[in-house]
């Protein structure tokens, strides 16, 4: 039977850069980390025009600086240097720019699969132990920490357990983890477009009655689609022909960037906002979608749960206490509480708002896009929470 000091229950995006945080004090202080992943990353990186992204906020790159990666992560990453705001229908429109805010962007759009791959790299085999192809199929209570059951065979004992195997987390169920859970009444198609224009680095957020459009801008000019409708209708589009799926698009989106010319293959995800009622116990952390699922037209889930690890991470690398701690674990918790109601309730707001179809609501979002551009604290008090800074400084070491 294996024993380890902590045990990474979920090896994608959050889990592998909680693991790369902890890599350096780890080897410091003699600690063996597993990562547990049940699917294999691969050896190469394969490009790809459908491909899944992410939109790392000004802030998150700051954190891959810091964790010494943001140069691999560069060569594949389109930065966001304008974000249009706008409703359909109606004249009232914000813009941010990145010089306005003195950085070179406001964000960057990063392939999934490169990001991963810069990741996994940057993992030291003499400290991480990976376990992949595996999966943790029961976890038990122990003395001093959680004994983990793998689908292999394996037996794992460890101080600290992470659970950061996404939103439909079984094992956050097993635990008796319960979930809050809020329906949006949509879902999101997703899928990558391109354009007869040259996006220039512009971001697009568009809010119609039928639900929110985001257009993220990527290398080789392309976009990533974030297309909210009720459910029937989501299908509805999922299943058209090229051609047609591209106009209906082109309807409700406009020509700002010319005509649709190409989609990818297209994904349909039910959308909620889903939190845990609880994120530590004694020698346990939920972290990442397992902790909070947040509606992706805001682009702020991501960012929240990468800015949780690491401050997970430097609650752990300060402590003196025992791994597993709880009375540590909650020095964590309460550190991120301010950050987790902030940017879970921008984006709640900002989705409630721009999808309801009350007069009086719709006269308060045309007024509120007209404040956006015309009081630049409001302005500027928005991009910041968009860049995933909230309250914190424009500044590297800032980032925990």
């Amino acid at each position: 039977m294996e024993t380890v000091n902590i045990a990474i229950i979920g090896g994608g995006l959050v889990g592998a850069s909680l693991a790369l945080a902890l890599q350096q004090g780890a080897r410091e202080r003699g600690w063996r980390i597993a990562l547990i992943e049940p699917f294999a990353p691969g050896n190469a990186f394969q490009p790809s025009y459908d491909v899944r992204a992410s939109a790392l906020a000004y802030g998150s790159q700051q954190i891959y600086q810091r964790l010494g990666i943001w140069d691999q992560v560069a060569q594949r990453a389109q930065a966001i240097e304008h974000i249009h705001i706008s409703e359909l229908g109606r004249f009232a429109a914000a813009e941010l720019h990145a010089s306005e805010q003195g950085v070179d962007a406001l964000g960057w759009v990063v392939e999934n699969a490169w990001l991963g791959h810069c990741l996994w790299n940057a993992l030291d085999s003499d400290i991480i132990d990976w376990h992949c192809p595996a999966k943790v199929t029961a976890m038990q209570a122990q003395e001093g920490g959680y004994r983990l059951q793998l689908d292999n065979g394996k037996t794992l004992n460890c101080q600290l357990a992470i659970l950061a195997d996404g939103g439909r987390s079984g094992l956050r169920q097993q635990l008796g983890i319960h979930c809050n859970e809020r329906s949006y009444g949509q879902t999101a198609i997703i899928t990558t477009v391109s354009t007869s224009q040259q996006h220039g680095g512009w971001a697009f957020e568009r809010f119609t009655p039928d639900g929110p459009i985001a257009l993220l801008p990527m290398t080789e000019n392309r976009f990533v689609l974030i297309w909210t409708r009720l459910p029937g209708e989501a299908e509805r589009l999922a299943g058209l022909p090229e051609r047609e799926f591209l106009d209906e698009l082109q309807d409700c989106f406009g020509y700002r960037m010319g005509s649709f010319v190409q989609v990818g293959q297209r994904h349909l995800y039910p959308l909620s906002l889903v939190q845990s009622s609880e994120q530590v116990r004694r020698n346990l952390v939920v972290l990442g979608n397992a902790a909070h699922s947040l509606h992706p037209i805001a682009g702020q889930g991501y960012n929240l749960s990468l800015r949780d690890a690491m401050a997970l991470a430097d609650t752990l690398l300060t402590s003196q206490k025992p791994l597993g701690d709880l009375a540590t674990l909650q020095v964590y918790t309460a550190g991120q509480q301010l950050d987790q109601d902030l940017t879970i309730g921008f984006s709640d707001q900002v989705t409630r708002l721009f999808s309801n179809r009350t007069a009086g609501l719709s006269q308060a979002r045309r007024l509120g896009l007209l404040g956006l551009e015309l009081c630049p604290p409001a302005k500027n008090l928005f991009a910041r929470q968009a860049m995933g800074l909230g309250s914190r400084p424009v500044k590297p070491e800032s980032i925990a």
